[in-house]
């Protein structure tokens, strides 16, 4: 597999090898050995599924206590997907990466613990796959603002549908320093 870093340190994109011929393609979505051997992680608790329709933009979500890291594939359809460094004692705080993870360019993007996450759903609907290092907690689960200013994620599209959660979500700098990972 081949690793891709981005702006912030800890979020890479992941190519995976593909091995393909008439009758379609073979790839590993994950391997302990090999992931590891990269520096990510071995070991994941929580596998899932979600399917959201064009235009639906979902997050910023993320957990504190009880961080998830993610790594997030694109089996059906297209996002533009986001993480948001929330840390507040890193240098990248407030930093953003987007990258679109279709199921046809098959990258995979790895959200370390600490960080937002959302996507936007480009064109038809789009079935993605989370693995994430620890269980979700429903009474850690925190929401940010999509279009949150001091951020500013230039998202390619507005969104037709969010969940009434995502839009009435504060902005980062209303939310209490203890709901944020760091410190």
């Amino acid at each position: 597999m081949k690793l891709i870093e981005t702006g912030i340190p800890g979020v890479v994109v992941v190519e995976p090898v593909m091995h393909g011929d008439s009758r379609g393609f073979f790839m590993e979505m994950w391997n302990a050995e090999r992931y590891s051997a990269c520096g990510l992680p071995d070991r994941f608790m929580q596998s899932n599924i979600s399917r959201s329709a064009a235009g639906v933009i979902r997050g910023l979500h993320y957990q504190h206590p009880g961080a998830q890291g993610k790594l997030v594939s694109v089996l059906e359809g297209r996002v533009f997907d986001v993480a948001v460094d929330i840390r507040s004692d890193s240098p990248t705080f407030r930093q953003w990466v987007g990258v679109e993870l279709s199921a046809s360019n098959h990258r995979q993007l790895y959200i370390p613990e600490g960080f937002a996450h959302g996507f936007c759903v480009l064109g038809g609907s789009a079935l993605l796959s989370y693995l994430c290092t620890t269980e979700f907690n429903a009474e850690s689960d925190i929401g940010i603002a999509w279009n949150d200013p001091d951020i500013g994620i230039e998202w390619p599209l507005e969104p037709e549908r969010l969940s009434e959660r995502d839009r009435i979500a504060p902005r980062l700098r209303d939310i209490p320093s203890e709901h944020l990972p760091g410190e």
